[in-house]
């Protein structure tokens, strides 16, 4: 063991890559979101956080290891960790979960759309996935009542039901294109309900606000309610190419007789087009606002204005959590 000093000092609570931009972001989630992550032992996991930690503390550190190593080892923690409570998620709530989980239930949601039972397994299928998602990758380090999530699960599986069902029987005489086009308003609907009743107790608390160094400002609602509304906008957009483009292909070799000849090639075909559809699409609405949110502390409640006032210089903006 040696002293750090080998290593040059960087500050490993960003990315790597320049979050200020959309492409610095994109290839930040193209990182974390890698499928292969979710194949990482967690012995592998415990010694990245451990490096991690230690770098940031500027403890001690083998010889043999280089910077490139400890971006490594921060991938895979950004991967498994929580940005706020430190615990390792739950894989399948791991960003680096969402294209294989995804691929599947949207291929099978779209396969199976006609029949009533397969409709209502497959929403319910899909909202308990989003709600442990959802749970994961909250913003702050509050853990949510029992009673809230049930709530918030029983209300996003009912809004996805009933949006599905609904659609279903006004579209029975449409042509087979806009009947495939259902699953992907259900899940839109239901995401504008699950994320926000999943995370009610930070819009009705507020979440950590930080100044750009880190020292805390308080508790925002306000903020809170704006990282809840990108997330969501992100997640409709991260599921609209796959439910969307998907359709359209498999209309397309529905109608050249391809299902026909080859009736069992339904469900992995269409699979398959929504892993190869997500592996880019993921990552891409992931970037598309910063995890580390920014905010102009004259939109937040009076008590952080004043708190950021007393900042030498006087804070400006704000950072925060948005969650995934």
């Amino acid at each position: 063991m040696t002293k750090m000093s080998h290593l040059p000092r960087v500050n490993l609570d960003e990315p790597r890559w320049d979050q200020s931009t959309y492409i610095g972001r994109v290839k930040y989630f193209f990182s974390v979101a890698n499928p292969l992550n979710i194949f990482v032992s967690s012995q592998t996991l415990d010694e990245a956080r451990t490096i991690v930690l230690k770098y940031k503390a500027g403890e001690d550190l083998p010889s043999t290891l280089t910077l490139d190593d400890v971006y490594r080892a921060k991938l895979l923690y950004d991967s498994a960790f929580h940005p706020d409570t430190g615990e390792k998620m739950t894989l399948v709530g791991r960003m680096s979960a969402q294209v294989p989980m995804n691929m599947f239930i949207t291929g099978m949601m779209m396969t199976f759309y006609k029949s009533t039972p397969a409709v209502v397994f497959w929403q319910w299928f899909n909202q308990s996935f989003n709600a442990v998602v959802n749970y994961t990758n909250r913003s702050g380090a509050n853990p949510i009542p029992a009673d809230q999530l049930a709530k918030s699960y029983a209300m996003a599986t009912s809004g996805a039901l009933a949006t599905a069902l609904t659609l279903n029987r006004m579209v029975k005489r449409a042509p087979p294109l806009i009947g495939r086009l259902v699953p992907f308003a259900a899940v839109a609907a239901a995401n504008c309900i699950n994320i926000p009743t999943m995370r009610i107790k930070e819009i009705e608390t507020g979440i950590p606000v930080y100044d750009i160094n880190n020292n805390k400002l308080g508790e925002s609602k306000v903020a809170a309610k704006t990282g809840i509304a990108a997330v969501v906008f992100s997640r409709v957009v991260m599921g609209s190419p796959s439910m969307v483009l998907t359709p359209v292909i498999v209309n397309k070799l529905d109608q050249k007789g391809v299902f026909r000849r080859y009736p069992w090639s339904a469900a992995p075909v269409q699979t398959l087009i929504c892993g190869a559809i997500l592996t880019f699409a993921t990552p891409m609405a992931c970037a598309i606002f910063s995890q580390r949110a920014q905010i102009n502390v004259d939109k937040l409640e009076k008590h952080i204005q004043e708190k950021a006032a007393e900042q030498i210089p006087p804070a400006v903006h704000a950072y925060y959590n948005k969650g995934l």
